[in-house]
């Protein structure tokens, strides 16, 4: 478990503190990452009424590359299908789901080809929900998928001109990151939520993720799935969030 002073400083986010979140969008490079960064904040928000959207931005179509069982088609059907059955547990209609199906591996970095036209499509999913808060993951994120979604949400939100709250999720800082990963000193904000009560949901949420979490997909010696040491990073009660601090 990564630890580190910006963690240990951050600032507890209430409960109370949560329903001032408003409409609420979560942007995920792929499915399972809405629910290993946030399921607990997702469900305890839904429990306070607030609308929450989720925005997978991947097709999921590389996880297992070699699978004749599940080739890449079938394979983003069946992780579309799982990021709504963790959507339901988390009290997230269906219809608040949207899909952008970039290519998997190769979502667009700002200097990529098809950058524009990514950004472009996200800023009018944004616009047409129009959220007040917007959670993204992390800006240095270890996955290059990551930091191409935190970079492709930057952009879409300088178009749309919307003003959001934007606070940025953990997911693979935990377990790949290095010393030039971390928030600078100064730079970001760090804000804990406690979802012990809701602990158990987001359990059921990642679990859902079958093809990630199990060897439901057993043809690809080289396809992925989460390890039981990455997991163990999300089996805490708290999740945390990171809010840039205003230029100073």
């Amino acid at each position: 478990m990564l630890q580190n002073n910006w963690i240990q400083q951050a600032q507890p986010l209430t409960h109370a503190e949560l329903k001032a979140f408003g409409p609420t969008l979560v942007i995920a490079p792929h499915a399972d990452d809405e629910s290993l960064g946030c399921g607990g904040t997702i469900a305890l928000l839904r429990q306070v009424g607030i609308p929450v959207f989720i925005l997978l931005v991947s097709d999921g179509s590389m996880s297992h590359p070699n699978s004749k069982k599940y080739p890449a088609q079938k394979l983003t059907q069946l992780r579309d299908n799982e990021l709504l059955a963790a959507a339901a547990i988390l009290d997230v209609p269906a219809s608040y789901v949207h899909f952008m199906h970039l290519k998997d591996s190769q979502v667009p970095h700002q200097a990529d080809t098809g950058f524009e036209e990514a950004s472009a499509a996200m800023s009018n999913i944004i616009s047409g929900i129009s959220p007040q808060t917007v959670l993204v993951p992390w800006r240095r994120d270890p996955h290059p998928d990551h930091r191409a979604t935190w970079q492709l949400v930057k952009k879409a939100m300088s178009v749309s001109a919307l003003k959001c709250r934007v606070l940025e999720y953990l997911v693979w800082l935990w377990e790949r990151a290095d010393a030039q990963d971390l928030p600078l000193t100064g730079e970001m904000k760090t804000f804990k939520v406690d979802i012990a009560s809701v602990l158990e949901k987001k359990h059921q949420a990642i679990a859902a993720h079958l093809s990630q979490t199990t060897l439901l997909i057993d043809d690809d010696p080289q396809g992925f799935t989460l390890s039981q040491y990455m997991l163990s990073h999300f089996d805490h009660p708290a999740e945390y969030f990171l809010e840039q601090l205003p230029a100073s």
